[in-house]
C-alpha cells in the first residue's frame, strides 16, 4: 500500500484497550502501532522494574488519629531504640554484639584492665607506669626516651640520660605513687570509721527498740496468720511428687512372667521331691580338716520355758519337743544322703583314712584320685545299696508337702502340639484351672520370648474353638464353662487377629457348605447344632459389628439370614433357635442400624404360628412358614390352668437337650415364653428401625396381625403387658417421612406405521436450531476467537520484551569489546615505549 494514500485519524489521547477505526484493514499501521503500545506500557514496565517512585510514611501512628503526638514520639523513640538494640541482620552470624554483665560491658572486662598488684589493693591496682613498661619491655634504647614537651625536646636531645639515671627516676617515681595510694587509702578508712559512728547515733533516732527489760513488761501481740499464709505453709510441708518408674514393654512383662512362673514350678518339684531348700543352704558343702569352726551360728534356740502342772515341772512336754526335733533331723539326714554328691562321700571316706591312719594332711581338703578301681567299684555299690533303702524309705514316709505339692498345677506349660494332647491337658479339670493353664500357657510361651511361639498360639486358638464345640455337642452341654472360656479365646484374638479370623471363617465356610448340600439333596434344611450357634454368639464377642464390611462378621451375617429364611419350622426347638437367632441379629446391628427383613418376617411368623388354625387367614405368610399345615399351632396354648400358673422366664439355650423330657405343662410354658420372647423382640426392633423412612410400611403387617388377630384377652396379665408395650412402641411413632411411590410415566405409545425421519447432518454448515442453542454456539464461537487473540498477544509481548533483553546484552557486549580493545591497545603502547627505552639503554 502506498503511504501517501493512508489516511491515519489522529487521537488526541491515546488510550489503551480502545480501538478505532483505522485498527482494522491496514496491517502495516496496525503493526506500528502495535509496537508503539508496548513502547509505551511494556518497555516502561521492564525499564522500572526495580524503581520506586512512591513514598510512603511508615511511621508509627502517622495515620492513627487516636493517639497523641506526645504518645506518638514516646513510641518512635521505643520502636528506634528497640531497632538499634537488635541485630542488623538475624542471618548474620559474624555480626558482634555487646554483651553485658551486670550493666558492664564483657568486651572491657575481658581486656584484663584489673590486673591484681602486689604492692596494693586500691583501685588503681594491676596497673604499671610508662616508665616502667618502656624499661622493662621495651627492648631497646630507643623506647626507654621519656615523652617531654616540644619546648624542652631540643636540650634532652643535647643532654641524653643514661640507664641509670632513668632507673632511679622510675624508682623514685613508683615510692611516691606507692605513698600517695597509702595515704588514700588510710583516709577512706578513717571515713568509714567516722561514718560508722555517726550512723549508730543516728539509728537510734530513726528505729527505736525497747530494751528487753520493757519487752517483758509489754506483751507484743503477734498478728494471726492469714488464711493464704497457713496454706501456703502447709503447701510447703506436702510431699512432692516423685519420678514414677518408667512402664515396662510387653516383652519385659512377658520375660518377668515367665522368670516368676518358671521359678514357682522349680519351688514346686523341690517340694514334691521333699528336698528342703534351707536345710541345704544352712549344710555346708565341704568342711576342712582346719577348720576351727569359726562361723558356727545357732541355727535353733534350744531353751526350754519352765511349766508346772499340778505342782509338777512338765516333762512331757519336753519329752514330745525332743521326739520331734529328733524326727526332723532324722528327715534331714535322709534327704542329705538322698543329694548328697560323689565328692562328698569320698571326703568323708578320705577324712576318716585320714584320721585312722594319724597322715599328715597332703595340702588338700578333698579326697585324693589314687584309688584303685576296684576299690572305687566296691565304693559305687556300696552307695547305690545306700540310696535304694533310703528311696524306700522316703516311700514308706510320705511328706504332707510333697503330696500338696504333687496335687497343685504345674506353673509352666508347653504349647500342645495337636488336638488330642490339648483335650488330655484338661481332662479332668474344673473352670478355675482351665483358666489357669491356659493362662500360664500364654504367659509361658509370650510371642516375644521365642520365634516359634506365635504359630504354636495360633494353633492354641483352634484347638479352644474345637474343644468349645465338644462341650457344647454334649448330651448335658457345659455352657458355663464355655462362658469361661471365652475371656482366653478373646485375649488370643487379640495378639492373633489373622489367625483368628481364619480360623472362624473356616468353620463359616463349612456350616454353609453343609447347608447348601442339605438343601440341593432334600429341598430343605434343618437349623444347626448347637455349637455352631454358640460360635455365631461368639464372633459378636469378639469382631467388631458396627462396621460396613468385615472379613468374619459379614459372612456371618449372611449365614444368619440364611438360616431364617431356609431352615424350616417344624418342631419347638426349630422356634427357640430361631428366636436366639434373632436375638444375635439386634445384638450385630444395635449399632449399625443396619435393616435385617429376614428378622421382621420370622418373628411375623412367630406370631402366625401362636394363632389357632380358624384365625389364621386375612393376611399373608412368606417362607419358611405355610399358611396351613400340621406345623400351624407350635405355639398356641389352649389350656386355662398353664396360662394361669405361667411366669415369665427365660429360655436358656441347655432347655434344647432337656424338651424330651419335660412334661406337658412345662412345653406350654416354654411355648409362652417364647411368646413374650417375640413380643419383646418386636418392641426393640420398633425402637431400632424408627427413623427408617419406611418404618410403617415395613411394621405394617405386624400391627395388623397384632391389632386384628391375637387372642389378647386369652393370655395372662404379665403378656398382656408386653403384648400391649409392643403394640404402644409401634403405634407411637411419628410418620416423618412420606412412603415410597412408583414415579409416574408416561404410557408407551402403540406401534405405527409412520416413516421414521432422521436427521443427516450436513458438515461444514450451520444447522438451525433454537434460539439458546444459537445463543450458545456464538458464546462459544467469540470464546474461542477472544482465546486464541489473547493468547497470541501474550505470545508477542514475550517476544518484544525477548528482543528487548537480547538488545541490552548486545549493548554490554559491545561495550565491553571495546574497552578490552582499548585496555589491549594501552598496553601495546606501553610495551612499545618500555622496549623503546630499554634499548636506549643498552646503546648507552
Amino acid at each position: 500500500s502506498n503511504p501517501f494514500e493512508v489516511k491515519v485519524n489522529r487521537q488526541k489521547f491515546d488510550i489503551l484497550g480502545r480501538k478505532t477505526k483505522n485498527d482494522v484493514g491496514l496491517p502495516g499501521v496496525s503493526r506500528s502501532k502495535a509496537i508503539k503500545k508496548r513502547n509505551q506500557t511494556l518497555l516502561k514496565e521492564y525499564k522500572e522494574r526495580e524503581k520506586t517512585n512512591v513514598f510512603k510514611d511508615k511511621r508509627f501512628g502517622e495515620y492513627n488519629t487516636k493517639i497523641t503526638p506526645e504518645e506518638k514520639m514516646i513510641r518512635r523513640f521505643a520502636l528506634e531504640r528497640q531497632q538499634n538494640y537488635g541485630k542488623k541482620n538475624i542471618y548474620n552470624l559474624n555480626e558482634d554484639e555487646e554483651l553485658t554483665h551486670y550493666g558492664q560491658s564483657l568486651a572491657e572486662i575481658e581486656k584484663l584492665n584489673d590486673i591484681v598488684d602486689s604492692d596494693s589493693d586500691t583501685e588503681e591496682r594491676g596497673t604499671l607506669s610508662a616508665e616502667l613498661t618502656a624499661a622493662h619491655f621495651g627492648g631497646g634504647g630507643g623506647l626507654l626516651r621519656k615523652k617531654v614537651p616540644s619546648e624542652q625536646q631540643d636540650e634532652e636531645e643535647e643532654k641524653p640520660k643514661s640507664r641509670k639515671e632513668l632507673i632511679e627516676e622510675m624508682i623514685a617515681k613508683s615510692k611516691q605513687e606507692k605513698q600517695e595510694r597509702q595515704t588514700r587509702r588510710e583516709s577512706a578508712l578513717e571515713l568509714t570509721e567516722k561514718l560508722d559512728k555517726d550512723w549508730k547515733e543516728i539509728q537510734t533516732l530513726i528505729a527505736r527498740k525497747t530494751p528487753k527489760s520493757e519487752r517483758k513488761d509489754k506483751e507484743v501481740e503477734k498478728p494471726k496468720p492469714d488464711e493464704y499464709d497457713m496454706i501456703v505453709r502447709e503447701l510447703g510441708f506436702e510431699m512432692k511428687a516423685k519420678p514414677s518408674e518408667r512402664l515396662k514393654t510387653e516383652e519385659e512383662l512377658a520375660k518377668e512372667e515367665q522368670a516368676r512362673l518358671q521359678k514357682l514350678e522349680a519351688d514346686r518339684l523341690r517340694r514334691m521331691r521333699g528336698i528342703d531348700e534351707q536345710a541345704n543352704k544352712k549344710r555346708p558343702s565341704h568342711m576342712s580338716a582346719d577348720d576351727l569352726a569359726d562361723g558356727f551360728i545357732l541355727d535353733k534356740d534350744d531353751r526350754r520355758l519352765l511349766s508346772y502342772k499340778d505342782g509338777k515341772i512338765n516333762i512331757e512336754n519336753e519329752e514330745e519337743k525332743e521326739k520331734e526335733e529328733g524326727e526332723e533331723e532324722e528327715e534331714e539326714e535322709g534327704e542329705e544322703e538322698e543329694d548328697d554328691d560323689n565328692e562328698e562321700e569320698s571326703q568323708e571316706e578320705s577324712a576318716s583314712e585320714e584320721g585312722e591312719d594319724g597322715a599328715a594332711d597332703s595340702h588338700s581338703d578333698l579326697e585324693s584320685d589314687h584309688e584303685s578301681e576296684e576299690e572305687a567299684a566296691g565304693n559305687k555299690e556300696e552307695k547305690k545299696h545306700k540310696t535304694n533303702e533310703n528311696e524306700s524309705q522316703n516311700v514308706e514316709k510320705l511328706d504332707p508337702k510333697s503330696e500338696a505339692a504333687k496335687s497343685e498345677l504345674p506353673y509352666t506349660f508347653a504349647v500342645p502340639e495337636s488336638y488330642e494332647t490339648f483335650k488330655s491337658l484338661l481332662a479332668g479339670r474344673t473352670i478355675e484351672q482351665l483358666l489357669i493353664i491356659l493362662e500360664r500357657v500364654q504367659k509361658c510361651n509370650h510371642p516375644s520370648l521365642a520365634v516359634g511361639n506365635k504359630a504354636k498360639l495360633e494353633k492354641l486358638f483352634g484347638f479352644l474353638l474345637e474343644y468349645i464345640g465338644e462341650l457344647a455337642t454334649l448330651d448335658l452341654p457345659e455352657l458355663r464353662t464355655i462362658d469361661r472360656l471365652v475371656l482366653p479365646l478373646y485375649n488370643l484374638c487379640q495378639m492373633f487377629p489373622e489367625a483368628a479370623s481364619d480360623s472362624i471363617k473356616f468353620i463359616l465356610r463349612d456350616a454353609a457348605h453343609d447347608l447348601e448340600e442339605v438343601i440341593e439333596v432334600k429341598g430343605r434344611a434343618t437349623f444347626p447344632g448347637l455349637d455352631t450357634l454358640i460360635y455365631l454368639k461368639i464372633i459378636s464377642l469378639l469382631f467388631p459389628t458396627s462396621d460396613f464390611w468385615h472379613p468374619v462378621v459379614t459372612p456371618a451375617l449372611m449365614y444368619m439370614s440364611q438360616l431364617l429364611t431356609k431352615c424350616r419350622i417344624t418342631t419347638l426347638q426349630d422356634v427357640i433357635k430361631g428366636l436366639f437367632i434373632c436375638c444375635l441379629f439386634l445384638e450385630y446391628v444395635s449399632l449399625s442400624r443396619r435393616f435385617v427383613p429376614e428378622l421382621i418376617n420370622f418373628l411375623l411368623g412367630v406370631l402366625h404360628i401362636s394363632l389357632p388354625k380358624n384365625q389364621a387367614q386375612g393376611y399373608t405368610v412368606v417362607h419358611p412358614f405355610t399358611p396351613v399345615g400340621k406345623n400351624l399351632e407350635l405355639l398356641f396354648v389352649c389350656d386355662k390352668e398353664d396360662l394361669k400358673s405361667w411366669k415369665k422366664q427365660n429360655v436358656p439355650l441347655s432347655i434344647l437337650t432337656r424338651l424330651k423330657e419335660t412334661s406337658k405343662t412345662e412345653i406350654n410354658h416354654i411355648r409362652l415364653s417364647c411368646l413374650a420372647l417375640c413380643f419383646d423382640l418386636i418392641k426393640k426392633c420398633a425402637a431400632l428401625y424408627e427413623s427408617l423412612p419406611s418404618f410403617h410400611e415395613i411394621m405394617h403387617p405386624v400391627r395388623i396381625l397384632l391389632t386384628q388377630h391375637v387372642p389378647v384377652n386369652e393370655y395372662p396379665e404379665k403378656m398382656q403387658e408386653w403384648y400391649h408395650s409392643a403394640l404402644k412402641e409401634l403405634e407411637n411413632k411419628v410418620k416423618h417421612y412420606t412412603p415410597l411411590i412408583c414415579e409416574k410415566k408416561k404410557p408407551v405409545p402403540l406401534k405405527q406405521y409412520t416413516p421414521k425421519i432422521v436427521k443427516v447432518l450436513e458438515f461444514g454448515r450451520k444447522q438451525a436450531g433454537s434460539k439458546k442453542e444459537q445463543e450458545r454456539k456464538q458464546l462459544i464461537q467469540r470464546h474461542k476467537r477472544e482465546l486464541k487473540g489473547a493468547i497470541r498477544e501474550i505470545r508477542k509481548d514475550n517476544q518484544f520484551l525477548a528482543r528487548m533483553q537480547l538488545s541490552e546484552i548486545m549493548e554490554r557486549d559491545s561495550a565491553r569489546k571495546r574497552k578490552v580493545k582499548e585496555l589491549l591497545g594501552s598496553l601495546a603502547t606501553q610495551e612499545g615505549e618500555w622496549k623503546a627505552m630499554k634499548r636506549k639503554k643498552w646503546k648507552s
